[in-house]
């Protein structure tokens, strides 16, 4: 357990060059540390929207990197297979997109080289996993920015929600529901695949397992189970749920899942997860339920429903991590650090959760779940 003392002298110890970038007028420089498709997704939207610069790309695959490089359309960035020779160059900040039973470890990596980190979610695909994410975030120097990929908090159109809701303009909410519903591999024949024995078929296939990716609920879902804890004001005390696979598939991954939380005063939130629509279809909503009225979030729109005559929708201007990417950058610039790394440990704990409590076939509580 790190005392207080500890942590601040873990702090001291970063050496100032470490946080460059804070100046209004010097273009924080970014390296992207897993070039694969959400990564080189991300550090491109940074570097066309934002004044970052990327300069810097890792991957274990040289030509990952190479497609990364034309596709965010790089001139002449430095190339790492190692990420520890990334983060000890003098970078600003770094992007971690690797898959997620790598997040722990790489995290932990980029808060002791002094690095302002935009991290993709989940946090981890077990709990101590998340304990070490939490433990590193609470170590690292308070002029840092830590910043998990929950698009959806910094989004304008989620915002204005909150607002609303937080205004009691519905009234006290008592319900959340959120649906996240996709496509996946329906209608197609799916080799069944053993357990990858490598660390590079780890790396290739983790998509495909629990253990790598945590499960449907963990590694997908979890963008909805935050912000039903953001909404509805923490994470859960118990959940119980159910969930499996209907189509062949090359791991073990589930491609449904519904879980009911319990959160403070007997509220509920509901999940309903699944990757069993046909090809490019995708619903995902979240909808808070009050007495005088309901607001809906999702990445395309916000609602306010008051009744058939008040009914209002709102498009969202842009893609919403433009403004995710578009805020970290901008308090790396400003000096405005934020460290939430333990608020999106507890948004992946909550993941986590609803996956005990499936496999359990019971409910689970949040204490029994930290105790495991």
């Amino acid at each position: 357990m790190l005392s207080r003392r500890n942590v601040f002298r873990a702090a001291a110890a970063i050496p100032l060059a470490a946080i460059r970038g804070s100046a209004a007028n010097s273009a924080v420089t970014v390296g992207l540390i897993g070039s694969g498709s959400r990564g080189t997704f991300v550090a491109g939207l940074m570097a066309k929207n934002t004044s970052a610069r990327v300069v810097a790309l890792c991957d274990v695959f040289d030509e990952k990197m190479e497609r990364a490089k034309k596709s965010i359309g790089l001139e002449d960035p430095k190339f790492y297979q190692d990420f520890q020779k990334l983060l000890a160059s003098d970078v600003d900040a770094v992007i971690i997109a690797t898959p997620v039973y790598l997040h722990a470890e790489h995290l932990e990596a980029a808060v002791k080289a002094g690095k302002h980190i935009y991290i993709e979610k989940p946090a981890a695909v077990d709990v101590e996993g998340c304990r070490r994410v939490m433990r590193a975030a609470d170590s690292a120097n308070r002029k840092l920015n830590i910043t998990f990929g929950f698009q959806r908090r910094y989004a304008e159109v989620y915002q204005k929600a909150k607002r609303l809701a937080d205004s009691g303009a519905i009234g006290p909410i008592r319900m959340g529901h959120a649906h996240f519903i996709k496509s996946g591999a329906a209608g197609v024949a799916v080799q069944q695949l053993p357990p990858p024995a490598t660390e590079k078929e780890k790396i290739v296939r983790w998509h495909a397992w629990k253990d790598l990716s945590g499960d449907l609920i963990v590694e997908n879902n979890v963008h909805s189970i935050d912000v039903l804890n953001w909404f509805l004001g923490g994470h859960p005390k118990s959940a119980i749920g159910s969930g499996g696979a209907t189509l062949p598939k090359r791991g073990d991954m589930r491609d449904h899942n519904f879980v009911a939380y319990e959160y403070d005063k007997g509220v509920q939130g509901q999940l309903s997860g699944a990757t069993l629509a046909p090809g490019n279809y995708r619903h995902v909503t979240e909808q808070f339920f009050g007495e005088s009225g309901m607001v809906e979030t999702s990445e395309n729109h916000w609602r306010d429903y008051r009744s058939a005559q008040q009914d209002t929708t709102e498009k969202s201007p842009r893609n919403i991590t433009i403004d995710s990417v578009a805020e970290f950058v901008k308090r790396i610039a400003e000096g405005r650090p934020e460290n939430v790394g333990t608020r999106g440990a507890e948004s992946t704990l909550t993941a986590i959760l609803g996956r005990m409590a499936m496999d359990a076939r019971r409910e689970v509580t949040w204490d029994e779940m930290m105790k495991s």
